[in-house]
C-alpha cells in the first residue's frame, strides 16, 4: 500500500513538471506609466488606460466588460505601441515574435470607488510565436 502511494506522488510530480515545463508564456506586471523587462530582450511600458468598462465586482452584470490599454513593447532598438483588451478583441498582438495578452487589470472595479488612474498595473502574459 506504502508502495502504490508513493509510486501515485511520483506519478503527479512528474505530471505537475511537464506541465510547468511545457508552458512557454511569462506572465509579467507592469504599473502604469512603468517599464518592465521581460525574457527576449523586451521592454514593455504600460502606456495608457484606454478604456475601463469592466463590470465591478460587486455587481451583477449581463455583460463582463472590457478594459483596453496601450503598451510600448521594445526589442533591439525598435518599438511599437500595441492595444490589449482583457476581452481579446480581434485576437492577441504579435511583435518581434512574441504574442502578447492582457490578462488581467488591477486593481478591481467597484461600484461608487473611483480609481486613481496612477494606480493601475496590467498583468500581460508573453508567448514566443512559432
Amino acid at each position: 500500500m506504502k508502495l502504490l502511494i508513493a509510486s501515485l506522488l511520483i506519478l503527479v510530480g512528474f505530471g505537475s513538471f511537464s506541465a510547468v515545463s511545457a508552458k512557454q508564456g511569462q506572465e509579467i506586471s507592469v504599473k502604469i506609466n512603468t517599464e518592465e523587462k521581460a525574457n527576449g530582450g523586451l521592454r514593455i511600458k504600460f502606456v495608457e488606460l484606454v478604456e475601463d468598462s469592466r463590470c465591478p465586482v460587486d455587481t451583477n452584470c449581463v455583460w463582463a466588460g472590457n478594459a483596453k490599454i496601450k503598451v510600448r513593447v521594445t526589442r533591439n532598438g525598435k518599438s511599437r505601441v500595441l492595444e490589449l483588451n482583457t476581452m481579446n478583441k480581434g485576437g492577441d498582438p504579435v511583435f518581434a515574435g512574441y504574442k502578447f495578452r492582457l490578462t488581467d487589470l488591477d486593481p478591481d472595479l467597484r461600484t461608487n470607488v473611483r480609481i486613481n488612474r496612477n494606480g493601475y498595473v496590467a498583468k500581460i502574459e508573453i508567448t514566443k510565436t512559432k
